[in-house]
Order: C-alpha cells, then structure tokens, then sequence
C-alpha cells in the first residue's frame, strides 16, 4: 500500500473528508501492522467554525491543526480518551478531518466505533501529534479494490455549544457499515 500524496490534503476540507472514506488507515507499532477501513468522518472547517478547536486561535494544543496538510493532529479528550485528526488545506488554515470509526482489517482488536475507541484499538496515542502522514508507520492508503457505497450526510456530534455550526451536515459516514458509531 502506498500513503496517499500530499496533495490528497491540500485541497478542501469536505472533499478530502468525504474521499478518506473507504480508505486504509495503517499503523505500525511495536513490529505489528494494524490496519482499520475508515467508515466515519468528520469535516472541521478552521476558525470561523465554531466547533473546531482552531476557532479559540493557535494555541499549544491547536498548533498542529495549523500546520502544514497531511499531519496528524491527536489530543486527549476528558482526560482518557485520544482523538486522531487528519490536518487539511494550506498551512495556516487550521482544517482537519476527525476520524471517527473504522471497520477492522488486519490486527485491531476491540471496538472502533468512536473516535477514542478507534485510537485504542490501533494504538494512536498523543505521541503521535504533529507525525507526518508520509512516514512507514502511521499513514492513510488507498485499498487495492473497494466496493461501491453510498455516502450518508449528518450533522457532527458533540457540538451542541457551536450554534448553528452544530447542525451543519459535516458528518459522513458509509451508509449500512456496522462500525459507524452512530448511524
């Protein structure tokens, strides 16, 4: 398998987001490949959306999401649970696309429907913040084959506080797979 190029991300943050489904998220550690089918996403659209994290500004916690496309942006979320972020468009944007579900492959156990499920399961942790996509042990693939599906449109979840950003249709998943988390 090989990473998707760079420019895969430096592109709108809905169409990258909708493209990554169906796609092989891939981590190596500790001399074992895990791989998961990404089924669910979420599009956050930098500053002026009220959701994203980049809407308080840059700040330690934000600075990747503000970074060059096609890195990982990981932060803890209650204290427990790790969040992987695709950052997209041109540096400075502060876009990303949250993973939320993947259908396991190849050597993830556990659940992964959730964001923090997904990243228990394929062993992303905060460590990885800022790990460039491009690397041998933690990138986003195209599968040899894919089946067709149909992609359903949903408002994100979580985000009641975002005013009308919190009913905006920014949450895709495949319609039918089992391991979306909320369908």
């Amino acid at each position: 398998m090989e990473n998707l190029p760079r420019t895969f991300y430096d592109r709108d943050t809905i169409a990258v987001a909708r493209e990554l489904l169906g796609k092989h998220l891939v981590h190596v550690c500790d001399g074992v490949e895990r791989i998961g089918r990404i089924v669910e996403v979420e599009a956050y659209l930098g500053p002026h959306d009220l959701a994203a994290h980049s809407a308080r500004g840059r700040t330690e916690r934000t600075k990747t999401m503000f970074g060059p496309p096609g890195h990982a942006y990981v932060y803890l979320i209650y204290g427990m649970y790790h969040c992987m972020n695709v950052v997209t468009q041109a540096e400075g944007h502060a876009s990303a696309v949250l993973l939320r579900a993947v259908e396991p492959v190849q050597n993830v156990e556990g659940r992964t429907q959730g964001p923090g499920l997904l990243c228990k399961a394929l062993h992303i942790d905060k460590r990885l913040n800022g790990h460039d996509l491009f690397s041998d042990d933690l990138f986003i693939a195209a599968p040899a084959s894919t089946e067709p599906f149909t992609i359903v449109k949903r408002p994100r979840v979580g985000v009641d506080y975002a005013g009308p950003w919190a009913k905006r249709l920014l949450r895709f998943y495949i319609r039918n797979n089992p391991f979306v988390s909320r369908p």
